[in-house]
């Protein structure tokens, strides 16, 4: 493994170990030349998957471009990395195990929704806005109103005050709190 500080490539393994979900062997690694530490992962890769984007263009999967997609998604809401790690793992198995040489971003994307339509709803909007190329606010009030039941969301109409006389020029009347 070549050192990312100075390019070294004779790094030595100081630790490994499993990660959280099993899924990789998490190794920390230090270089010789600079003493730079710095951390792997070791993943299984099934197979080798083959994106068909929307220009036509083939391109290999990349698991960091997708994690680094659901990051923006997820930047600044309160989730647990675990979980993230969690869904951008089922994800890329679910892409290695499908039996296909090829998907489509499209599909992806999809998958990238669903899965974060369960885990944060503001990501999912930030991520849907960008995937589904937003361009007016109603694309996000249709968006909005699949959230909850599958049903669009309405708002409500102001309810009529009761008192008929209206107020001067916007200042209250004494005894109205």
């Amino acid at each position: 493994m070549r050192c990312p500080y100075c390019g070294g490539s004779e790094t030595q393994v100081k630790d490994s170990r499993p990660s959280e979900d099993g899924a990789a062997i998490r190794r920390r690694r230090v270089c010789p030349d600079c003493a730079g530490r710095f951390t792997t992962f070791e993943r299984v890769q099934l197979r080798e998957v083959v994106v068909l984007k929307r220009s036509g263009k083939r391109v290999p999967f990349d698991r960091d471009k997708l994690q680094r997609s659901i990051d923006v998604a997820l930047r600044k809401r309160a989730v647990d990395p675990e979980r993230i790690e969690r869904l951008v793992s089922g994800i890329t198995r679910q892409l290695e195990s499908a039996g296909e040489p090829e998907v489509t971003s499209e599909a992806i994307g999809e998958l990238v929704m669903a899965g974060l339509k369960g885990l944060d709803d503001v990501a999912y909007v930030r991520f849907a806005s960008v995937y589904k190329n937003f361009r007016e606010a109603r694309d996000f009030e249709e968006l909005l109103g699949t959230l909850s039941d599958g049903t669009p969301v309405r708002a409500a109409a102001p309810e009529p005050e009761n008192d008929p006389e209206p107020e001067a020029s916007g200042r209250r009347r004494a005894g109205r709190p």
